[in-house]
């Protein structure tokens, strides 16, 4: 808009010019021939003479608009006077402005039109320019996102420019150090299970033996049952916690075609002698779901829900399960209040003091949905508690 003006103001100012020249030529005619010059008149320029009383002040220089067949244009004029022996002539010098708007709205689109192709130009040649600069980058990316789902130590080639360059070094240098780590902390975890599970056999081995030997000793077989007890908890403890490593590790491969209906069928089924001992009800809305994981991880998600449902609902109490090809929703009705929704999948967490419980079971659930790329919620409604899974990955 600014350059419209400017482009306008210097435009008028040439038209102004004219005037002025056209003025002086009257003058020097009249000066010199003591007479007035002859009128020619074309059709953007024409002269007005009348006689007046007096001489005029000073040259006037207006803008004016005139109406011609039907079309309004401004006529641009320079009033002036002149002496001729005794008499006084008024002098005025009109000059169309469409010739100026015409060429003003064309150096308007020509300056557009080159601004146009000079932005295309300076975006085509930037574009390409980019596009090579960023592309050892995005190769960059790339790999680290494969990095992050096989933890593979990346070997990132050398690149013209530097910043890059040592971009890939330190990637390929730290890549290396956490593969390193990871493989070694696998390694002490499956030792340290394959260490710990003789040491728990040979504990509940020895306490059978030992319980058998103290027939009639009840203060003995008391102990030794806590014993057991213990030993089995810390049994459970172990494999919660291995397998939790496990998932957080990603050392499961979840391309296999499991009938998640079946499962939750046959869970079910194993859990009725429990369940009826609890005088629950049980009631289900089970479609046949087919989805792409892992056998023995989705009987776990089953199994840990189905236990906690039925561990916390209260005797006489209902649970509610229903799967269809998008959710897998257990609720059962609840003995206190909603749970802690901040803390309620994280390790050892127990809303009530429970001695027969790890405190893993939902931060298990969470893990293997967070594996599989699902999504669970947890909600409280009408004295139950909901647990939803989001089966769309």
């Amino acid at each position: 808009m600014a350059f419209y003006f400017v482009l306008q103001y210097v435009l008028i100012r040439q038209l102004d010019d004219t005037l002025w020249s056209e003025k002086q030529e009257v003058v020097d005619y009249v000066n010199s021939h003591h007479q007035l010059p002859e009128i020619q008149n074309t059709k953007n320029q024409w002269i007005d003479v009348v006689k007046i009383n007096a001489l005029l002040p000073n040259a006037v220089v207006r803008t004016i608009p005139l109406k011609i067949i039907d079309e309004q244009e401004y006529i641009r004029q320079l009033i002036f006077s002149v002496q001729v022996n005794n008499q006084y002539y008024q002098y005025t010098v009109n000059k169309s402005e469409a010739e100026t708007e015409d060429l003003l709205q064309l150096i308007i689109l020509v300056t557009m039109a080159m601004i146009g192709l000079m932005l295309l130009f300076n975006y085509l040649i930037n574009r390409k320019l980019i596009t090579n600069t960023w592309k050892p980058f995005y190769t960059t990316i790339d790999s680290i996102k494969d990095y992050a789902a096989h933890l593979q130590p990346l070997s990132l080639s050398k690149e013209p420019i530097d910043e890059i360059n040592l971009l890939n070094e330190s990637i390929n240098s730290m890549t290396e150090r956490i593969s390193k780590d990871y493989l070694a902390l696998r390694s002490f975890t499956e030792n340290a299970s394959h260490e710990m599970q003789t040491p728990l056999a040979i504990i509940r081995s020895k306490v059978e033996s030992l319980l058998q030997d103290a027939e009639g000793n009840k203060k003995t077989i008391q102990q030794l049952l806590a014993i057991e007890d213990a030993s089995v908890r810390l049994s459970k403890l172990h494999q919660s916690l291995l397998l939790l490593t496990k998932l957080e590790n990603r050392q499961f491969i979840l391309n296999e075609p499991v009938l998640l209906d079946v499962i939750l069928q046959n869970k079910i089924t194993e859990r009725q002698e429990l369940i009826d001992s609890k005088s629950i009800i049980c009631n289900t809305n089970i479609e046949s779901v087919i989805i792409s994981f892992h056998q023995h991880l989705a009987e776990i998600l089953v199994s840990n829900l189905l236990n906690n449902a039925i561990c916390y609902a209260p005797s006489g109490g209902s649970i509610q399960i229903e799967l269809t090809k998008l959710n897998l929703i257990i609720s059962n009705t609840a003995i206190g209040g909603a749970l802690n929704t901040s803390q309620i999948f994280q390790r050892f967490y127990k809303e009530h003091s429970d001695n027969t419980s790890t405190g893993l079971g939902l931060a298990i659930v969470y893990e293997v949905c967070l594996a599989a790329g699902f999504v669970i919620e947890y909600k409280f409604y009408q004295q139950q508690h909901f647990f939803n899974i989001s089966l769309s990955k």
